[in-house]
C-alpha cells in the first residue's frame, strides 16, 4: 500500500497535465491543484497499513448485501478518485461475465488487472464520453473518425488508440485511465469497440483540467468547497500504444455497450448514494436558515421543507432498495438492483433543482449578498453588519451570515452550477436512466394488475 507522500511522488511521473493554459510539472505543489492532491493523499494515509501483502479494505469486492451496503456507504467518506477506482474495478468485473462469450481471454486479463490494481494500490478514473462530433451521425459515419476514440493501428504487442474522452472527473489525479466505448457499436464500427486501461503518463496522453475550485483569497467565504474539490479532465489520446494485456475488448461490436451499461450501473449507484446525503443536507440548511430568519413556523415555509423531506426520504429509500434487492453473480460478486438504482438516480436528479429552488426561496436574497467574514472583522463596519444581520434574540448576526455563505457556496456559486449539471449528466443522463428503468420494470405484471382491476382477468386479449 502507498502512503500519502508516496502517492504525491507517484504523480511526478512525466504525465502531461494542463491547467489554466500551462503544463503542470509539479502537481503536489501547484496552487488550486494541490488541494485535490492533498484530498487523495489524505485517504491514502487513512487506510495505510505497512504489513506486507495488505490491500486497501475499500477495494475489496462485495460478496453479499451487507458488504455491498458497507462498501457503498463507506465511499462517501473517501475522496472521489478512490470512489471512481472502486467503480472502475466493479465495472470490469460486472462486464467480464458478458465478454466471456467472445471466447477470447478478456476475462483472464480483467482478473489479472483487477488483482494487480488492488495490490499496487493505484487509482483509476473512468473514461467513457467521447467528443462525438456531429451527434446526428453514427461513429462510423463521422467525417473525422477521431471524434470517437478508436484503434488506428495494431501491432504484434498491442493497439494504438486515438481520440478524446470528456468530463473525466479526477483524470489527472489517478494512475490509470479506464477507457471504454461510449455506446453500442454496429458491424463496420469495429475500430471503435475498444476497452482498455491506459497509464496517465503514457506517451501521447494529454489532460486539460477545468475546476469549480474557489479562487477567493479568504477560504471562509467558501466553507463547503475550499480544499474539497476535484478538477475534471479533457483527456486526449494522441496515438497512444496499449499492450494487449491491458485490452479488455477489441473489435467485438456486439459487446461494446456492455462496458457502458456496467459503468452506468455503478456510477448511478454512487450518484444515488451522494444524492441521499445531499438531500438531507439541503433539508438541514432549509430548516436552519428558516429558524435564523424567524420564519420556521410560517405555513408556506413548513410546506416547502416538508416537500424537501419527502424528496430526501424517497431518494434514501431508493438507495436502500437498490442495495437490499442486490444480486450475486456466480463468481460471487454482489451488484445493486438496476431498477431501483436507475429510478432513484433519475428521481434525485430530476427533482434536485426544485429542492434548491425551495431552499433559495426560504433563505432569501442574502444567499448572494451577505458580506464576507472579513467584512465582519472590519472595525469600521463589522459591528454594524452583525447588528443588521441579526434577527431573533437567539440568532447572532455572524451565525446567520455563515449560513448564507454555506448555502451560496453549495448551491449558488461555481460548485452549485457544476453540481446542477453533473446531477443531470453523470451516469449517462436522464434519458439513459429512463431506458434502463423501463427495461427492468415488470410491465407484464402491471398490465395484469390493471386487467384484474377491470374484471377482465387473463381471458381477454386486446385487438
Amino acid at each position: 500500500m502507498l502512503t500519502g507522500d508516496q502517492y504525491r511522488d507517484s504523480l511526478r511521473d512525466g504525465r502531461k497535465t494542463y491547467f489554466d493554459g500551462r503544463l503542470i510539472t509539479d502537481m503536489p505543489n501547484e496552487p488550486v491543484i494541490k488541494d485535490a492532491v492533498d484530498n487523495v493523499a489524505a485517504t491514502y494515509d487513512r487506510f495505510y497499513d505497512p504489513a506486507p501483502g495488505t490491500t486497501n479494505p475499500m477495494m475489496t469486492i462485495p460478496g453479499d448485501v451487507d458488504e455491498l451496503r458497507d462498501r457503498t456507504l463507506s465511499m462517501m467518506d473517501a475522496d472521489i478518485v478512490m470512489a471512481t477506482t472502486w467503480q472502475s474495478l466493479m465495472t470490469l468485473l460486472t462486464a467480464s461475465a458478458k465478454v466471456a462469450e467472445t471466447g477470447k481471454d478478456y476475462v483472464e486479463r480483467i482478473k489479472v488487472y483487477v488483482d494487480d490494481a488492488r495490490r499496487s494500490d493505484i487509482r483509476i478514473t473512468e473514461c467513457i464520453t467521447d467528443a462525438k462530433g456531429d451527434r446526428g451521425l453514427a461513429p462510423g459515419k463521422q467525417p473525422d473518425p477521431d471524434v470517437y476514440t478508436h484503434v488506428v493501428d495494431r501491432t504484434r504487442d498491442g493497439v494504438v488508440i486515438r481520440g478524446a474522452k470528456l468530463h473525466i472527473t479526477g483524470a489527472s489525479f489517478g494512475h490509470d485511465l479506464m477507457v471504454m466505448p461510449t455506446k453500442n457499436m454496429k458491424p463496420g464500427e469495429e475500430e471503435f469497440a475498444i476497452a482498455c486501461a491506459v497509464p496517465v503518463n503514457a506517451p501521447g496522453v494529454k489532460i486539460v483540467n477545468t475546476t469549480y475550485a474557489p479562487r477567493h483569497p479568504d477560504s471562509r467565504h467558501f466553507p463547503h468547497t475550499h480544499g474539497h474539490h476535484m478538477p475534471d479532465g479533457f483527456v486526449i489520446f494522441d496515438d497512444v500504444f496499449v499492450p494487449y494485456e491491458r485490452v479488455f475488448l477489441d473489435g467485438e461490436t456486439a459487446y461494446a455497450a456492455v462496458f457502458a451499461h456496467s459503468l452506468g450501473l455503478w456510477e448511478r449507484l454512487g450518484g444515488l448514494t451522494a444524492m441521499a446525503d445531499q438531500a438531507d443536507m439541503l433539508v438541514g440548511f432549509a430548516q436552519l436558515i428558516s429558524e435564523a430568519n424567524g420564519l420556521s413556523r410560517e405555513a408556506h415555509i413548513k410546506e416547502k421543507i416538508s416537500e424537501m423531506i419527502i424528496h430526501a426520504t424517497l431518494v434514501r429509500a431508493a438507495l436502500d432498495a437498490a442495495i437490499a434487492n442486490s444480486e450475486v453473480t456466480p463468481e460471487g460478486s454482489a451488484f445493486p438492483n438496476e431498477l431501483y438504482t436507475n429510478a432513484g438516480k433519475y428521481h434525485g436528479a430530476a427533482q434536485y433543482n426544485l429542492m434548491v429552488r425551495h431552499l433559495h426561496d426560504i433563505a432569501g436574497g442574502a444567499v448572494l449578498t451577505t458580506p464576507t467574514i472579513a467584512d465582519l472583522e472590519n472595525p469600521d463596519v463589522g459591528d454594524l453588519i452583525r447588528k443588521y444581520m441579526k434577527t431573533t434574540q437567539d440568532t447572532d448576526g455572524e451565525y446567520r451570515a455563515r449560513l448564507f455563505h454555506a448555502i451560496r457556496d453549495l448551491t449558488a456559486d461555481s460548485y452549485g452550477g457544476w453540481h446542477a449539471v453533473t446531477n443531470i449528466q453523470s451516469g449517462g443522463g436522464l434519458y439513459a436512466q429512463r431506458i434502463v428503468t423501463r427495461k427492468h420494470y415488470d410491465l407484464d405484471r402491471a398490465k395484469q394488475i390493471a386487467l384484474d382491476a377491470a374484471g377482465m382477468g387473463t381471458g381477454h386479449r386486446h385487438m
